[in-house]
């Protein structure tokens, strides 16, 4: 790294550090909305009707706020919310009142549903009371299900799974939900006399969305840092081991017709077990698992030198995942679980995630995987140990490993017998959560590993309602290799600014927001020669009824590193060495996601390397409420460069049709078509969720050729599951 690089980077480390210091405090609503909760000997009936005497004596949450479109007064779709538990459940009523006529607008029965086109209630849980890490349970006014995890204080993710009950009651002026949790679903400190809490609501006719302790605008709904608290009438209990069982069985058919193998029949069974240790840490372990009722992935034009992302969607690895996911940065990721499993079978493997004590946190992974084909079988394994600081602050240490397991021809082996990353970072976020960053010093070890052979990053981030910057630096050695990781590429150092500011008209009954977005990305080799530059200005404006428009100017420069078709396509290649720079203009608009219809466009035109390009993409959606909706993907990219370089017009387009013939039968069926790849893939995938967290999958892939559609394989998988505790 040179001396330069060196002293940009710790200059951030040290003004981020001071400002977050500076910027420590107390969260902003916990002594102010405090709500007691009380035990109850009833026996509670989820069934909708908040008739049982617990709820007339339980205290009240009301008087919700609005947080979007503004952040100021109370809501007009006013709730009320009521709370209480026994020894094996947490319950949770509310009444959502519904001021306007007309339906509500719910788009399906489909679990983990998408927040912004339903209308929904949502409980907001920090069992930690650490500001940072929490669980989300919603219900759609449908009555659909969604649950989640909370990290970073205010980033959810939805792939979680776990077992609860609930119920829904439509009345023409209110809907009425109960909930019932588990405590063996969740995890807390036991002995605990506190929890984080908030309360959220969406409701789309009156274009609104509020909660019960205030939440600024610019931060989304699920912000821990401004939940209230949840005041328990007695300590928690400390709960003993306990066991989940969740075994499966399949029956497979595949047929290879491009290669002119005949049908294939297969079965598998296999097993999960989740062993949970205390109510703060637990343990997993997997025995031959089965990923085929997992969603394919959506793919993608690629237009990029580098490899592409894809995120993780199998279950085993989704729990606790921020441990392990959110280590590094986009541009470098020491560990990526679906490295794991990637082109060979999985053996077993177990993860031990949770914490210890107030303020450690631990996570654990090991993974063995067979062999196939030219792929030997590896172990990969993962520790990480997270201290918190201050009030929303952790320092975390890690240790990825990544070692071939089987025998091999050491003239015929090119790779690395083990591949090591270990590595420190600060992560640190105010009490308010206005400052955000994050620094890290990353070093990989492996055979002949040269000086360069690390990676070192920091960004700091303000966020107001108003104004929004952000600094990002990273250093990523030209020997830095994570084999159980995502690196995009190595050799650079990059530095992107960028800010953003939003007016908010007063007065205006249409227009919400408006301002200008201006970033810029610069990237330099290993002599800090420049090799990549971004230039964007943007000027978006948001409507009231949520639909925004959003035009921008970029300007980029590339010196390519190595020979590139530009299509990615396998025709010419440009020459490594050679520049290029050129310029374009861009448009975007997304309709409002209330209506039955809605759509988002987005188009663009200008230079692209020593040609043109023009494309344009959409997303359009039409449901048929509550039962499911008919969705349509197009990308059309026309690339033009002159011979004897490849110019193509590509085209992805897929049409979904997702139907939930209840809250617990669900069908999903997408085509992609994709001339760039030359691949028409259909995906058909039936769920009946017969009992909680346990299913029966059919699930059918194909693929075939674009131009005379003749087939290239098939496939057909039936999967059942059961949960057994």
């Amino acid at each position: 790294m040179s001396n330069s690089i060196r002293s940009i980077l710790l200059t951030l480390v040290f003004l981020s550090g001071g400002i977050l210091l500076y910027s420590q405090g107390k969260a902003v609503n916990r002594d102010k909305y405090r709500i007691n909760i009380s035990r109850t000997s009833e026996a509670m009936q989820i069934d909708g009707v908040l008739d049982e005497k617990s709820w007339q004596v339980s205290e009240k949450a009301e008087n919700f706020v609005r947080v979007t479109p503004v952040d100021t007064g109370f809501a007009i779709a006013q709730t009320t919310v009521v709370i209480t538990y026994d020894k094996s459940n947490i319950y949770v009523g509310a009444v959502c009142y519904d001021p306007l006529p007309g339906k509500r607008p719910v788009e399906s029965l489909r679990r983990d549903f998408e927040f912004n086109k339903n209308d929904n209630f949502r409980l907001h849980i920090d069992t930690y009371n650490n500001l940072t890490n929490g669980f989300a349970f919603s219900l759609s006014a449908a009555g659909a299900q969604s649950e989640g995890v909370i990290n970073n204080g205010n980033q959810s993710s939805f792939t979680w799974d776990t077992k609860w009950k609930s119920a829904v009651k439509s009345h023409d002026d209110r809907w009425v939900l109960e909930m019932a949790i588990p405590f063996r679903s969740l995890r807390y400190y036991g002995g605990e006399k506190e929890w984080g809490v908030n309360f959220g609501r969406l409701d789309l006719k009156t274009n609104e969305k509020s909660a019960w302790a205030p939440v600024p605008r610019q931060f989304p709904h699920n912000s821990l840092p401004h939940a209230g608290t949840l005041v328990w009438d007695k300590p928690l209990d400390k709960a003993g081991l306990r066991l989940s069982f969740i075994p499966y069985a399949t029956a497979t058919v595949l047929k290879n017709s491009e290669a002119g193998e005949p049908a294939k029949w297969k079965w598998n069974a296999g097993f999960d077990t989740k062993m949970i240790l205390s109510t703060s840490l637990n343990l997993d372990l997997t025995v031959n698992p089965d990923y085929s009722q997992v969603e394919e992935d959506r793919q993608q034009t690629n237009l990029d030198r580098f490899e592409l992302f894809y995120p993780e969607r199998r279950q085993f690895f989704l729990e606790n995942s921020d441990l392990f996911a959110n280590l590094g940065n986009s541009q470098a990721r020491p560990f990526f679980s679906r490295r794991i499993g990637l082109n060979v079978p999985v053996n077993f493997g177990g993860r031990l995630t949770g914490r210890i004590g107030n303020k450690w946190r631990i996570g654990m992974m090991d993974m063995q995987t067979g062999s196939k084909g030219e792929n030997l079988s590896s172990n990969y394994a993962v520790a990480v140990l997270q201290r918190e600081i201050l009030s929303r602050s952790s320092i975390v240490g890690f240790l990825v490993n990544k070692e071939i397991t089987r025998s091999y021809n050491d003239t015929a082996f090119t790779g690395y017998r083990y591949n090591r990353v270990a590595g420190l970072e600060y992560n640190f976020a105010s009490a308010d959560n206005r400052w955000q960053g994050k620094t890290f010093y990353h070093q990989s070890f492996y055979t002949g590993a040269g000086m360069s052979a690390a990676a070192v990053s920091g960004n700091i981030g303000y966020y107001s309602q108003f104004l929004k910057a952000t600094i990002n630096q990273s250093w990523i050695g030209s020997d830095f290799v994570a084999e159980a990781g995502y690196i995009r590429r190595t050799g650079f150092y990059e530095i992107t600014p960028s800010v953003s500011y939003l007016f908010y008209p007063s007065g205006s009954k249409r227009i919400l927001s408006h301002g200008p977005d201006a970033s810029f990305n610069a990237i330099f080799d290993p002599e800090f020669n420049l090799t990549d530059r971004e230039t964007e200005f943007s000027y978006i404006i948001g409507w009231q009824n949520k639909s925004q428009l959003s035009l921008s100017i970029e300007e980029q420069f590339v010196k390519l590193s190595r020979a590139f078709d530009p299509t990615n396509t396998g025709g010419v290649k440009l020459a490594a060495g050679e520049q290029f720079n050129w310029k374009s203009v861009r448009a975007g608009f997304s309709s409002d996601a209330r209506k039955l219809f809605n759509y988002i466009l987005n188009a663009g035109i200008g230079g692209y390397y020593n040609g043109n390009r023009w494309n344009i993409n959409g997303l359009m959606n039409y449901r048929v409420q509550p039962y499911g909706s008919i969705g349509m993907t197009v990308s059309y990219n026309n690339i033009s460069l002159p011979e004897p370089y490849n110019s193509a017009k590509l085209i992805l387009a897929g049409p979904t049709l997702d139907i939930t013939f209840t809250d617990k039968i669900f069908l999903t069926t997408f085509v992609q078509y994709n001339n760039q790849v030359d691949n028409l893939n259909m995906n058909i995938r039936f769920q009946w969720r017969f009992a909680p967290v346990s299913d029966l999958f059919i699930v059918y892939t194909g693929n075939s050729y674009t131009e005379n559609f003749m087939n290239k394989n098939r496939g057909l998988v039936i999967k059942l599951s059961y949960w057994f505790n």
